[in-house]
């Protein structure tokens, strides 16, 4: 199975209005202000899965403000996958400045057969002490019901883009010393984080943190996979595309040249993904990295 962790999807209604979305939200506006930003709908998503031969794909939610617009979008993702159930997988999104509405909000989307929460983000001037302490008081509770959060992260340095706002990666390491047991997915290489795992103390909070290669092509070279597997392993890399910033075969093809053996790319492919959201089995099941994973299929 070829799953794709790391999609976007917006209403008909957003596409069609965008400048009135930009004059809504601040965050949106940064990252699709510009009509070059393309936003997909589910029919532009299928058709791409597939031309390019993509099985499955993690739909993610975007963090709107306004806890209406977050619930409408959360709404659209799971009726996606209740019209493709085999194709479609919804994660959504949650308040980031209230735990009580988190919780509320996130235990509806469940009940509807929400698989995750994410893409969490924080656009508007990164993440801040308050935000690790509001993040890590509610998403404990994923731990019991092995609900994966994939959460935005971008690198410290470089050139800037729509949607860069970390200026250090220490708030993660923060937050991860805070909720151990909760199934983490650092987008976009975790901004680098992987690295740090070399340092012991990192590799300590580290064991059920997945990274994932969203946005990867416009970041780093190919070789990036090869030293992701040799400091963290084959087993806690998803490919995610970041459809539509880019399509399925532009980072097939940096596999392919990445000097990994079939049986790796594989597993980054979709094999990891498989296997952190049940999809192996009909019942629960043990990863290798000792986080056991509830059956959604």
């Amino acid at each position: 199975m070829i799953l794709d962790a790391h999609t976007h999807l917006f209403p008909v209604e957003v596409q069609r209005n965008r400048r009135s979305f930009c004059s809504r939200d601040e965050s949106f506006d940064r990252l699709y202000g510009n009509e070059k930003a393309r936003l997909a709908s589910l029919e532009d998503l299928l058709q791409t899965m597939d031309r390019e031969g993509v099985d499955r794909s993690v739909v993610c939610g975007f963090p709107w403000s306004d806890p209406g617009l977050r619930r409408q979008g959360n709404d659209y993702l799971l009726q996606c996958a209740q019209k493709h159930p085999r194709r479609i997988i919804p994660f959504v999104t949650v308040s980031l400045r209230s735990p009580r509405q988190a919780e509320r909000e996130l235990e509806r989307c469940l009940s509807r057969g929400a698989k995750g929460v994410g893409e969490l983000a924080f656009y508007r001037g990164g993440i801040k002490d308050r935000d690790v302490l509001h993040l890590a008081s509610w998403v404990r509770s994923l731990a019991g019901v092995r609900v994966p959060l994939l959460l935005h992260v971008n690198e410290p340095v470089g050139h800037d883009y729509p949607g860069k706002s970390m200026k250090t990666l220490q708030p993660i390491y923060h937050f991860l010393r805070q909720a151990p047991d909760v199934t983490v997915i650092l987008a976009h290489w975790g901004g680098g984080f992987f690295f740090y795992e070399l340092m012991p103390e990192v590799a300590q909070v580290t064991r059920n943190v997945l990274y994932d290669t969203a946005a990867s092509p416009f970041l780093y070279h190919p070789q990036i996979y090869s030293t992701a597997v040799r400091i963290v392993g084959p087993d806690r890399i998803l490919w995610g595309s970041d459809f539509p910033l880019l399509p399925p075969s532009r980072y097939f093809r940096e596999l392919a040249v990445a000097g990994l053996s079939s049986r790796v790319r594989a597993k980054i492919q979709g094999g990891n993904a498989q296997r952190m959201l049940g999809l192996q089995r009909k019942t629960g099941l043990v990863s290798e990295f000792g986080v056991k994973y509830n059956r959604i299929s």
